[in-house]
């Protein structure tokens, strides 16, 4: 049975949504609603489907009451009916943006951004980018993009990604990454700071089967080969590099303790074999040139320390590389970069895409490519007409918090309806047309602004050559209508007396098309599946790339000759 909510729930909303609107000056703002609604609720969590329209519509109504009547009275309401939202919020210094970066110096602040380069970068990429790079621009500091590509087996490096990734990235965040550093050719520095753990006696080579381990670790007991000498533990890591050894026979681990109470610190593993003769690494240099390979913890943490990152931003689950990685600094008498987490952010609509599965899939041929408009990635919301600009606003709206979210595509839409409307000029489609023909006082053009806010983007010229138009059948269901920008009409059928030039009632508004219409094809992706809707479109000069608004549609964005791609409504 459905979900329904009840009185309570919706007050609850409706409070929340006012409380923001207080906040942000009559802006109330959905995805920052949606937070808190989570978290102070978080038995909604699994009917998010359900919820997020309701916030939605809380949240227009809050504004609209702002717009009418002023803060005030938002203020009222809530007096009156949830007085302790009101001192909460007034008690709360606000804080637009992200949080304090903790411990930051102007222009000593170095972070990074780290992606597996096994496919180019998708939605959940785009909110370490935005991020990490927001932080660099305040503080003056530095963002290095960091390809951590040393996984041949179970991630396997798309060659491609190399140059796709700084691209979108710069596409998105507005500049190129400080830094750009590569793992895969980086290998000696790896191999040193694993010399050194052999060398100081804080690592060793383990060949204990990962089964005969694990009991190790859960009885808390140091296995056998803890007690290597130097002298033996260098000479099983030669082992492991001359091919004396396969993968599965030995690893090298960091000594940490055996009765910490977290299992998965005690003696992690840093590095292993892999097989590069059967799987090599795509990297022109690099391909089956290394046995041994880091693990992303410990290549990572060398990293860090070698490129003087000062601030980690990573995702809570990670929590567990902090401490092991803090471990490793503490042998090499280093000091740990500061370190924030953000909870898990999912999209209604998106459900789980990995970049691993996405990859799958396309290579499957079950979607025709990287920028296939289905898939959430980078490449596929820029030829979607997603704007950078919205999907850093999105990321930042959303903040840097451990508590996990759930959210609406409508919320990336609200942000990219802000950023295109302004400059999309206005164009008429008409799926399923009917030729209708106009009587009565008809001229032969009809001319209507691009744009009704915006009038130095001109004129568009609507043709009534045998005073015929162009309307969607299912209008053609009404009686008494008006041709937006043009006139009230009766039809019947496919014919139309025209009553009015003037609006004359409140009859529906509908759109339409002159006979100087072209035929034309709309792209909609709906329920992972694409539909092409053919129709009649009105003739314009507007070059491919160029985001328009629909009427009564959408925007979408030019893709080729007469064919556009549905963005969102």
């Amino acid at each position: 049975m459905s979900w329904t909510p009840d009185e309570e729930t919706l007050a609850a909303i409706r409070h929340l949504a006012i409380q923001n609107a207080i906040e942000y000056e009559g802006k109330a703002v959905p995805g920052s609603v949606i937070g808190r609604v989570m978290a102070t609720m978080t038995e909604l969590r699994q009917h998010g489907s359900i919820v997020s329209p309701l916030i939605i519509q809380a949240v227009t109504e809050a504004n609209s009451i702002a717009a009418s009547q002023g803060i005030d009275a938002l203020i009222e309401i809530l007096q009156n009916e949830a007085p302790h939202l009101l001192m909460k919020r007034e008690k709360k210094e606000r804080r637009t943006g992200l949080p304090e970066l903790p411990n930051a110096v102007k222009g000593n602040v170095v972070l990074r951004f780290a992606p597996n380069p096994n496919g180019p970068l998708s939605f959940g990429h785009a909110r370490g980018l935005v991020i990490n790079s927001t932080y660099a621009k305040e503080w003056d500091g530095e963002l290095i993009l960091r390809f951590d590509d040393t996984d041949t087996t179970v991630k396997p490096p798309l060659p491609i990604a190399y140059q796709q990734i700084p691209q979108e990235a710069e596409w998105l965040i507005g500049f190129k990454p400080h830094r750009i550093v590569i793992a895969s050719e980086r290998m000696p520095h790896y191999y040193e700071y694993a010399m050194k753990m052999l060398n100081e006696g804080f690592g060793y080579v383990c060949r204990c089967s990962g089964e005969d381990f694990k009991q190790f670790r859960e009885s808390k007991t140091p296995c056998p080969c803890r007690d290597n000498s130097v002298e033996l533990n260098i000479h099983l890591w030669n082992n492991m590099n001359d091919g004396t050894f396969v993968p599965g026979d030995a690893v090298v681990r960091v000594k940490t303790d055996m009765e910490m109470k977290n299992p998965a610190l005690r003696d992690w593993p840093a590095l292993r074999i892999q097989d590069t003769q059967k799987n090599p690494h795509p990297r022109e240099g690099i391909g089956s040139k290394y046995k041994v390979w880091p693990l992303l913890d410990f290549q990572s943490a060398v990293e860090d320390y070698l490129q003087g990152v000062t601030h980690i931003i990573r995702g809570k689950d990670l929590m567990d590389s902090t401490r092991k990685q803090t471990l490793l600094y503490q042998h090499f008498g280093w000091k740990y970069p500061e370190t924030m987490y953000w909870g898990r952010v999912k999209v209604h609509e998106w459900g789980g895409f990995s970049t691993s599965q996405m990859r799958r899939d396309i290579e499957a041929g079950l979607f025709e490519g990287w920028n296939d408009p289905r898939l959430p990635t980078l490449s596929a919301l820029k030829e979607r007409g997603i704007t950078a600009q919205a999907l850093r606003n999105f990321w930042v709206e959303l903040g840097v918090t451990q508590k996990d979210i759930s959210v609406p595509l409508s919320t990336l839409y609200s942000h990219n309806t802000k950023e295109i409307d302004a400059s999309a000029p206005r164009v008429s489609f008409v799926k399923n047309p009917i030729q209708v023909s106009l009587s009565g006082e008809c001229p032969d053009h009809v001319s209507i602004a691009v744009h009704p806010n915006d009038k130095s983007m001109g004129l568009r010229k609507f043709e009534l050559n045998n005073n015929s138009v162009y309307l969607n059948s299912e209008d053609c269901q009404q009686n008494e209508v008006r041709l937006k920008d043009f006139c009230d009409i009766n039809l019947d059928g496919s014919s139309a007396q025209i009553t009015s030039i003037e609006r004359k009632d409140r009859r529906p508004i509908i759109h339409w098309v002159g006979s100087n219409c072209v035929d034309a094809e709309l792209i909609v992706v709906e329920n992972g599946e694409i539909m092409s809707i053919a129709g009649k479109m009105e003739n314009h000069q507007h070059p491919i790339g160029t985001m328009l608004q629909l009427e009564r549609i959408g925007y979408g964005i030019i893709v080729a000759e007469n064919k556009i791609v549905l963005t969102h409504d």
